[in-house]
C-alpha cells in the first residue's frame, strides 16, 4: 500500500514537472544529505560556542567547518547522481576537485609553498618586497611566509619591528622584488643642493673625492658579486665606481652622488657621506648648501652685466634717480 502511495506521488510529480522517478529519488537524497550536513555543522558550532570564548578561535572554527561542510556536500551529492563515483579513482578525482573549490585559497597557498621551495625566488634571510610589503624573510611555512617589515614610516629601509604574515599564494599574483638574491648590493643616490652663487665645480671635485674615499672599498666586493650573479642572471654593469652628476633645480645646482652599497648598510653609508660633506663644506667660504628661501631679485642691478635689463630713462647706474655710477 505504501509502495502504491509512493508510486502515486511520483507519478503525480512526474506529470506536474516532467522529472522522472529516478531523478526524484536523487533529488530527495541530495536534499537529505545537504540538510544533515548543515544540521551537523550547526551542532558542532553550538558546542564550540559554549566552550570557546576567543573570537579568533570562533572565527577559525566557523571558516573551517563551512569549508568541510561544502566539501562533504559536494562529495555526497556526487555519489547520489553519478554511479561511477563509487569507484575509488573517480571518488578521489571528485574529492580533489571539491578540495580545490572549497579550499581554493588554501590550495593556492600550498602550491605557492611548493613553488617557493622548488624555484627559490627567495629563501630565509633574504630581503624582499612583495606587493606593497617589504622586509626580511624570517620564516617559510606551508601556507604562509613571514617578513620582519622594513620601510613604511621608517626611512632608509630600516626595520619597523613588525612581523608581517604573507600568504604563499601571493607569489603567483604579486611581483616579488629581491634585494639580496644572488647580488647583495643596491645603487643609492644622495642629492646635494648648492646655491647658484656657490663654486659648484669645486664642490663637485670635493664630493667626488669624498664618495671615492668612503665607498671605494665596496666596489671590489660588488664586482665579485656581479661576476657570481652573472652565472645565473644576465646582470651587467658597465662601471661600478661612484660618480657625481650635475643638474639644475629651481633653487640651486644639484650634485647627485650615485654609488653602490650593501643592501643593509644604506642608511649608515649615507650618514658617513653626509658627515664628511658637512665637514668639508664648512671649510669652503664659496660653497653653500641651498634651502627653501624667499628673495627679491633686482634684474637691473643683479646677475651678469650682459643679462641685466636696460636702465629706465632718468635712472642712474647706481639704481637711484638722477645719479650716475
Amino acid at each position: 500500500m505504501l509502495r502504491g502511495a509512493g508510486g502515486g506521488i511520483r507519478d503525480w510529480v512526474y506529470g506536474l514537472t516532467g522529472v522522472g522517478p529516478e531523478a526524484q529519488t536523487n533529488l530527495l537524497l541530495s536534499l537529505i544529505a545537504v540538510v544533515l550536513i548543515y544540521l551537523v555543522r550547526r551542532l558542532v558550532m553550538r558546542v564550540v560556542d559554549r566552550r570557546v570564548d576567543d573570537p579568533r578561535m570562533l572565527y577559525q572554527w566557523s571558516k573551517i567547518s563551512s569549508h568541510v561542510a561544502l566539501l562533504l556536500s559536494f562529495v555526497l551529492v556526487g555519489t547520489v547522481w553519478f554511479e561511477g563515483l563509487r569507484s575509488l579513482g573517480t571518488f578521489l578525482g571528485l574529492l580533489s576537485a571539491g578540495v580545490a573549490i572549497a579550499l581554493k585559497d588554501v590550495v593556492t597557498s600550498l602550491a605557492g609553498w611548493i613553488f617557493i621551495v622548488w624555484r627559490r625566488p627567495f629563501q630565509l634571510g633574504d630581503r624582499i618586497q612583495i606587493g606593497s610589503r617589504a622586509g626580511d624573510v624570517v620564516d617559510i611555512r606551508i601556507f604562509q611566509f613571514t617578513l620582519l617589515e622594513i620601510g613604511n614610516w621608517v626611512q632608509a629601509d630600516q626595520s619597523t619591528g613588525r612581523i608581517v604574515h604573507v600568504p604563499n599564494s601571493l607569489v603567483f599574483t604579486e611581483p616579488v622584488s629581491s634585494y639580496t638574491a644572488q647580488f647583495e648590493f643596491i645603487w643609492n643616490e644622495l642629492p646635494v643642493l648648492l646655491t647658484f652663487e656657490s663654486d659648484w665645480k669645486k664642490a663637485k671635485v670635493i664630493l667626488q673625492g669624498i664618495v671615492d674615499d668612503k665607498m671605494g672599498g665596496v666596489v671590489a666586493e660588488a664586482e665579485r658579486a656581479v661576476k657570481s650573479a652573472s652565472r645565473k642572471y644576465l646582470i651587467h654593469f658597465k662601471t661600478l665606481t661612484p660618480k657625481v652628476y650635475t643638474s639644475v633645480e629651481d633653487s640651486g645646482v644639484l650634485l647627485t652622488l650615485r654609488f653602490i652599497c650593501p643592501v643593509r648598510e644604506r642608511r649608515g653609508r649615507a650618514e658617513a657621506l653626509w658627515e664628511a660633506i658637512l665637514e668639508a663644506f664648512a671649510q669652503e667660504p664659496d660653497i653653500d648648501l641651498a634651502y627653501p628661501t624667499t628673495r627679491m631679485y633686482h634684474n637691473i642691478l643683479e646677475g651678469k652685466a650682459a643679462a641685466r635689463a636696460p636702465l629706465p630713462p632718468g635712472l642712474g647706474s647706481g639704481g637711484e634717480p638722477g645719479k650716475e655710477g
